[in-house]
């Protein structure tokens, strides 16, 4: 008996603020092409049962273009797979933030496709001998990971978080649902399907993540970084026979190139060198640098280095990529200790400069003006504080937040 698993569609999903002829966002456009390369590919594949792990939607209220797209395609693999079980779960992209609130999931019940939204479902085929239990991206208890007896296959199909599992840059968007490795008890499953990360990843020997069908993350460079390390070519669905737990991972082109560089050291260069690093860099791409998303870090540039680049050749690149992020980054300050004694312990904005200078950020994100936000908001605090201690003490005021300017969100 053969399924194919997929996750994190994220129909809908919109970046930056390129748009087609018709007037849409150029990512969305991607996306649904994308998910429409899917479809194909799981009629071509012909399974026994599709399992569809969560965030089937990016936000929780999609547009209709998003809900029109979704609900054709899914209709057309209905149609194609007429007697095939298909179930899907909500993600936390999918969950409205109030009970009272329904969930847009519910549309697909009117293609017969079987939904876990509100609360964990049980599904039973008895002409497949199949039992699923589906458990949505939720809070609060659920209910024993565990299949009853009686059935040859059984399948848990949830959306969460597997605790000790996902890197550090995948818990930014954190899931409602948390869980235990152990607490899968993946041995007594015929198969357990994941969703939420965006990496396809074995967790145990018949439990995965299928990962997304295309970049859309917040940071899609860790991505691709976790992708290089576990030597896969991008982003897919899976294939697995649980007859024989032969699994086979079925490689989906992303509808556009999206290209992490390997960081440049700009240590001891001219300005003119590191401009000529820089193309060298970018002409490099294979395919070139036109219409792909393109991240270059650049290490260790002085502030009069980069102010002193050629920035005209720079917005040429940005006009010939679909998005261009050169992301330079300041020296880090060592500073020396001399003598025996201990040396002084790190004041906090340095710690924050620190940190704000090598952490990943979304592409829009100004680096610079951040750390000086981050800065102005600890000077506050200092301010404050020693501002109450003064009026402990008996002065006549506290100087705090509402004594300076107003600082934006």
């Amino acid at each position: 008996m053969k399924l194919v698993h997929l996750a994190d569609l994220h129909v809908g999903f919109r970046q930056y603020h390129r748009l087609t002829l018709r007037g849409m966002n150029q990512r969305e456009a991607d996306i649904e092409g994308t998910f429409q390369r899917a479809v194909d590919l799981v009629i071509r594949i012909a399974p026994d049962l599709v399992v569809i792990g969560g965030d089937i939607f990016h936000t929780v209220r999609p547009m209709n273009p998003a809900i029109v797209h979704a609900f054709t395609h899914f209709a057309r693999m209905r149609r194609e797979l007429p007697d095939v079980p298909i179930i899907m779960v909500a993600g936390n992209h999918d969950q409205p933030r109030s009970t009272e609130t329904g969930s847009i999931l519910a549309l697909f019940e009117e293609l017969d496709i079987d939904v876990a939204h509100a609360a964990p479902k049980e599904f039973i085929y008895p002409e497949r001998d199949l039992f699923v239990l589906a458990i949505p991206d939720l809070p609060g208890s659920r209910p024993q990971l565990l299949p009853p007896p009686g059935y040859r296959h059984n399948v848990l199909l949830i959306h969460g978080e597997v605790e000790g599992v996902l890197p550090a840059a995948a818990r930014v968007e954190r899931a409602a649902l948390e869980i235990k490795l152990r607490e899968l008890n993946a041995n007594k499953w015929s198969y357990v399907a994941l969703g939420h990360y965006h990496v396809h990843k074995q967790i145990a020997a018949n439990a995965y993540y299928s990962g997304s069908l295309d970049y859309t993350s917040t940071d899609p460079w860790s991505e691709l970084r976790e992708e290089r390390a576990l030597g896969l070519p991008g982003k897919g669905l899976i294939e697995y026979d649980l007859d024989t737990a032969k699994h086979t991972f079925h490689h989906l082109d992303c509808s556009r190139c999206v290209v992490d560089l390997l960081p440049l050291l700009a240590r001891g260069m001219s300005p003119k060198e590191l401009d000529l690093g820089i193309k060298d860099r970018l002409d490099a791409i294979p395919g070139g640098i036109d219409n792909a998303i393109v991240r270059l870090v650049v290490q260790d540039v002085p502030r009069h280095i980069g102010r002193e680049l050629n920035h005209r050749q720079l917005r040429e690149y940005k006009r010939r990529a679909f998005h261009l992020n050169i992301d330079l980054r300041r020296p880090v300050v060592t500073r020396m200790v001399s003598g025996g004694a201990p040396g002084r312990r790190p004041m906090l904005g340095d710690v924050l400069r620190t940190y704000l200078g090598r952490r990943p950020l979304d592409s829009a994100l100004n680096r610079d003006e951040l750390i000086k936000l981050g800065v102005r908001y600890l000077d506050l605090a200092d301010a404050s504080a020693v501002g109450v201690h003064f009026l402990e003490q008996g002065g006549a005021t506290a100087v705090g937040p509402a004594d300076e300017e107003t600082l934006p969100l």
